[in-house]
């Protein structure tokens, strides 16, 4: 796993976000055998998760669901 693809895995979790897709909508396997889906899985919800608190942070009385 290289920087770029970390960078863009945190994209796609942010991009997730914004569409409205839930946290439990990634498209990789955290279980998987492959290493690179445990990644996948682990760096888009961490763009995911900073979608949301950024989300929350801007506006404290919205409720946002997950």
């Amino acid at each position: 796993m290289d920087r770029q693809r970390y960078l863009a895995l945190l994209k796609e979790g942010k991009a997730a976000f914004a569409e409205g897709n839930p946290s439990d909508a990634c498209p990789y396997d955290q279980y998987s055998a492959v290493q690179e889906q445990q990644f996948g899985a682990r760096y888009w919800t961490q763009g995911w998760v900073a979608a949301r608190t950024a989300a929350e942070a801007r506006n404290p009385e919205a409720e946002v669901s997950a």
